[in-house]
């Protein structure tokens, strides 16, 4: 279970993050939503303290953390919970696939090369990039890189996946087979993951909750189906009309 509790983050005198206060269940599906400096990046990007929040609580299994007051162990701990999927990749340039999707594995010492790689293999497997296990990023579409990105993810086995606008990159003909490659690891219900898209229908299908955010506060949250067919909040239901297809009423 993932629990964030009054989450608040400020660059200066801009409050980026007011309060927030968000669960997810073991294996649960996050859809958030919102205008662009909603704060639904630097939410996720403090979960596992790449920003340092100034107040607030985040629990993830069994690691609790106090962001007024926590341990170097205790963040390491925290990071060990959580893996990200950027909207850039950020693989190693000067790595193949496998060599990405390993390379954690093999830094932290938690399997020797051998069973690194078979495992590696597993997963580009699962991703569909069986084949270019000995290809550069360079040679990869973006669509690609992106699924090296979220087997990368899926390698350290984490509680909780963290994806930030993971298709906001790719050309709209890319889309489909990240969305694709996020849907099948939805449906093992294995995996936490908070998901930070635009991409509606996708959200309306395959998320168990839906978050709706706006100037650093979670206005409203709810099943799909009570977000896009009735959301009770004047600002998502506006939001909601802007993004949604023509077949939903709001």
């Amino acid at each position: 279970m993932l629990k964030i509790t009054q989450l608040c983050k400020k660059y200066g005198d801009l409050e980026v993050l007011k309060g927030i206060d968000l669960t997810a269940e073991q294996g649960q599906v996050v859809a958030i939503l919102g205008s662009s400096g909603s704060g639904k990046t630097t939410m996720l990007r403090c979960l596992n303290f790449l920003e340092i929040p100034e107040e607030g609580y985040i629990k993830v299994g069994d690691v609790d953390i106090d962001a007024q007051k926590y341990s170097s162990r205790e963040v390491n701990l925290l990071r060990r919970q959580f893996a990200m999927v950027f909207q850039h990749y950020n693989l190693f340039r000067n790595r193949t696939c496998l060599q990405n999707v390993t390379e954690s594995l093999l830094a932290n010492k938690v399997m020797d090369r051998k069973s690194a790689e078979e495992y590696g293999m597993q997963l580009l497997r699962n991703v569909g990039l069986e084949t270019k296990r000995d290809v550069y990023p360079s040679k990869l579409s973006g669509g690609q890189q992106q699924r090296v990105s979220i087997a990368r993810a899926l390698a350290v086995k984490p509680r909780v996946i963290l994806f930030d606008e993971p298709t906001s990159a790719l050309d709209p003909e890319l889309v489909a087979e990240v969305l694709n490659t996020i849907r099948a690891i939805a449906e093992t219900h294995t995996t936490t993951m908070l998901i930070v898209t635009h991409e509606m229908n996708f959200a309306k299908e395959v998320a168990d909750k839906i978050v709706f955010m706006e100037q650093g506060r979670i206005m409203e949250e709810g099943t799909p189906e009570q977000i896009f067919r009735s959301p009770k909040n004047d600002r998502t239901r506006h939001f909601l009309s802007r993004h949604l297809l023509p077949e939903y009423n709001i």
